[in-house]
């Protein structure tokens, strides 16, 4: 049963030895040609108020010290709405429910932030470690709770978004997979639970989007 359950979830499905499944992470690139058109469509000015009202609360978080910095977020914030929506969608791979995709993102993110920030910024590095109005006698083990959470940053990033894209169809499985021992009007029951749980996970899609991007941003500011 565990394993049935968790086969949703699983990368290993090939054809002549080949992961196709991790293929479907570039569907987000079959929308770009949409920016390029002549005459923009709805799409496009829909997306582009989306965008430029990111744009602007990244700045806004970031300051003065930005630099264009704010589109990378931007990025971030568009493949993992992309790659959470898709898994919405039947027959296709959730990339953002494992570790390889989350961690492969956050960790390169926060070791550029730390190098950037410990190369250029030293003095202000190590005065973020200590909290203004800390006693002498705490110093030492706020340095060291300070550390543990900086250093465990790219992790809750990462399993942030893995445990609740998880979360979400696993109970859409679990649910779906009661449907057949259940009597007929139990069905109509089941099918409207099915669809509020695939409204709540299009809002939690678009929320650890969002999350991630927000935090990334607030971790950059830090360095400055």
């Amino acid at each position: 049963m565990m394993t049935n359950l968790f086969s949703i979830f699983d990368p290993s499905t090939n054809i002549f030895y080949m992961p196709l499944n991790w293929i479907s992470t570039f569907i987000g690139l079959l929308f770009i040609p949409y920016s390029f058109w002549m005459i923009p469509n709805r799409y496009y000015f829909f997306w582009n108020f989306i965008l430029n009202k990111l744009q602007n609360e990244f700045k806004t978080l970031m300051g003065n010290n930005s630099n264009g910095s704010s589109f990378i977020f931007i990025s971030i914030f568009t493949f993992e709405l992309l790659n959470n929506f898709y898994g919405l969608f039947p027959y296709i791979f959730t990339s953002t429910s494992h570790l390889t995709l989350s961690l492969s993102i956050s960790l390169p993110l926060w070791l550029k932030f730390m190098f950037y920030g410990w190369i250029n910024n030293t003095q202000h590095m190590f005065i973020h470690m200590i909290p203004q109005g800390t006693p002498g006698i705490l110093m030492p083990f706020m340095v060291l709770i300070e550390t543990i959470s900086n250093i465990i940053r790219p992790g809750t990033l990462a399993v942030r978004l893995t445990a609740n894209m998880i979360a979400g169809h696993l109970l859409m499985t679990l649910l779906s997979g009661t449907g057949p021992s259940l009597p007929m009007y139990f069905i109509s029951l089941l099918i409207v639970i099915q669809i509020l749980l695939l409204i709540l996970e299009s809002a939690v899609a678009i929320i650890q989007s969002y999350v991630i991007a927000i935090l990334s941003t607030l971790y950059s500011s830090e360095v400055n």
